[in-house]
């Protein structure tokens, strides 16, 4: 009986250490490069994550005539994933006026800003599309969600456009994304919008900006400047998260190995 026990409560601890695993996808838009977002999608697909979150700019947008049709690209485009629990912000190729966001809400199934839970993960998604920093409305639901959900074991808060970016190069600890962020020991801010990876972090809290999973590099685009294509890979066991960065071409590197001018010295492995 003893030793029946001991084997019970040793395949409890190996349960209860499986990692949690998901993704984080950067822009498909903003001149979209053909192919690359299915590529992504493939590979992340492949690594069978229980949820993809995206940062935004899903269809090129900017013109309500010719919205829903893009839209409609962008959902064929999605027919292999649908299974895949997917959670956008929306970005400002998405939602740039009222009838364009009617389309994000009908395609995406979801709501400019939302929050939801899976397994020890929380994540709070921002509507910042249609402004560079973040509406009094953002900040009170926010502020509401962290406060309803602080026994979360990761929290995450994801926007389009990264509006705290020069705060976090200039050490800002005032800011009031940044207070709650601390506040209520939030994990991860992450965002996209400018198609490099970029890193910093205060107090605790790591902010991401993603590399793009379709969208245009800069011409003179180099890998080591944060300019390439590639997805985040996000693993939390027993309550400890580590954020991984996955390129196209297979580089791997953890976010601790980039800075806000781009890759540091001696990147871990």
């Amino acid at each position: 009986m003893r030793k029946l026990i001991v084997l019970l409560l040793g395949a409890v601890s190996v349960f209860a250490a499986d990692p949690f695993r998901f993704a984080v996808l950067g822009d498909r838009t903003g001149s979209t490069q053909p192919g690359v977002y299915e590529q992504v999608w493939s590979a992340i697909s492949d690594r069978k994550p229980a949820f993809v979150l995206g940062v935004g700019d899903l269809v090129e947008g900017g013109k309500d005539a010719t919205a829903e049709a893009e839209w409609e690209e962008w959902a064929k485009i999605m027919t292999p994933w649908k299974s895949v629990p997917f959670y956008p912000a929306p970005g400002n190729h998405d939602i740039w006026s009222a009838p364009s966001e009617v389309l994000f809400r009908k395609f995406t199934g979801r709501a400019p800003h939302y929050s939801f839970g899976s397994g020890p993960v929380h994540v709070t998604v921002l509507d910042n599309s249609r402004t560079d920093d973040l509406a009094p409305s953002e900040y009170e639901f926010l502020e509401a969600d962290l406060k309803a959900h602080a026994d979360a074991s990761v929290k995450i808060i994801v926007s389009h456009r990264p509006f705290w970016l020069f705060g976090v190069m200039l050490g800002d600890r005032e800011a009031r994304l940044q207070q709650l962020a601390k506040k209520y020991d939030v994990r991860y801010v992450i965002a996209g919008h400018v198609h490099a990876m970029l890193h910093g972090q205060l107090d605790g809290v790591d902010y991401v900006s993603m590399p793009s999973s379709g969208g245009h590099l800069r011409a003179s685009a180099k890998y080591e400047d944060g300019w390439f294509f590639g997805y985040g890979w996000i693993e939390v066991v027993d309550g400890k998260a580590t954020f991984r960065i996955r390129s196209v071409d297979g580089k791997e590197t953890s976010i601790d190995d980039w800075g806000m001018a781009g890759l540091k010295a001696n990147p871990t492995k």
